[in-house]
């Protein structure tokens, strides 16, 4: 028989579920994406063992999450893992640090991919649960709250419509002085392919439709989590660039990695060979490396908020300094205020 905390989480799972199609009736007042397009996209991922090939990406971005979260010295009993796709953070932990976590919960909202790698043998390293959740229900997350030690998430969040109550939610799951950590695309990521199928796809169809999902830039974030409850916020910004052979390539991994457009309005179906043959002569003309490749910049986002708490520092008082800036500033070493 299965504990009783996780018979709590599997009966709040399905409590969940179940008034999942009631919360989807009621759409949020940020319909950017199409989730259901989005959960379709990641089930195809998930079934297709092509998508293994693409993990690079992810599996990069999850390495360093799980880095700055080893940082974190404190025990971690309980973890979740929200938006985990096909487990990236729980295979780095199983293959760095197996003992660190406790329990580590994985939701995803696509079935497929979450369980695509389930079967390997880095699962029996760890005690993990897999569970269906879309990170952007206005219903509570499958756990109380203020249960959970840490909260992650990895290129998962640049998909949810209502970030801030997202945040919100995850804010409330929390046990005080808990951290968030998460690590997601923004700003300028992909700014070669973006440009390159504006202008082909104005050259050969007269104008623009949405082919690269918009995405929140590194100057709001901060204040998105600093309205969501989160202190102690730090952000910063890594830019990782992956070469590809062409543009068909790029596009290529990106389905087979579940990231392809979901924005609502785009044009449906396949972009066309004539504009991708005609986005490949541009981007290689202004992007374009010597030896001929293509270079894709993906600016990932680091953030880590944490959940009000005791004993966690303060700033000092306003004035209450002992070194003025002023001469620190003009070579003068920093002396002591006077008093």
């Amino acid at each position: 028989m299965p504990p009783p905390a996780l018979r709590l989480l599997k009966s709040i799972a399905r409590r969940r579920l179940a008034t999942a199609a009631a919360a989807a009736a009621t759409p949020s007042s940020f319909q950017v994406f199409d989730r259901t397009t989005k959960r379709l996209q990641r089930d195809r991922a998930g079934l297709n063992p092509a998508s293994k090939s693409t993990d690079y990406l992810k599996d990069e971005i999850a390495s360093r999450l799980v880095d700055r979260l080893l940082d974190i010295t404190r025990p971690l009993p309980l973890v979740l893992d929200l938006g985990a796709g096909a487990c990236h953070i729980a295979r780095r932990l199983a293959a760095t640090a197996p003992t660190r976590i406790s329990h580590l919960i994985c939701t995803d909202v696509s079935h497929a991919l979450l369980h695509r790698d389930a079967t390997e043998p880095w699962n029996t390293t760890l005690n993990l649960t897999r569970l269906i959740v879309d990170e952007e229900s206005h219903t509570p997350f499958p756990v109380t709250p203020a249960s959970l030690d840490a909260v992650l998430s990895s290129m998962s969040l640049h998909w949810t419509n209502d970030l801030p109550l997202t945040l919100t939610h995850i804010e409330r799951a929390l046990q005080p002085d808990a951290p968030f950590l998460a690590a997601m695309p923004g700003g300028d990521t992909l700014y070669e392919l973006r440009g390159a199928l504006q202008l082909a796809e104005s050259e050969r169809r007269g104008g623009v439709s949405p082919r690269v999902s918009p995405l929140i830039d590194v100057r709001d974030v901060a204040a998105l989590l600093q309205r969501a409850g989160f202190v102690l916020v730090t952000v910063d910004v890594d830019d990782v660039v992956v070469d590809y052979p062409d543009v068909f390539a790029l596009v290529a991994d990106l389905g087979w990695m579940g990231e392809g457009n979901a924005v609502r309005g785009r044009v449906k179906g396949p972009l066309g060979r004539d504009v991708l043959v005609a986005a490949q002569a541009v981007y290689s003309a202004l992007y374009g490396n010597e030896d001929g490749t293509l270079p894709a910049t993906f600016r990932i986002i680091n953030m880590i908020g944490w959940k009000k708490g005791e004993g966690q520092p303060k700033p000092l008082p306003r004035g209450s300094g002992q070194i003025s800036i002023k001469d620190v500033l003009e070579g003068g070493g920093g002396k002591k205020k006077q008093e």
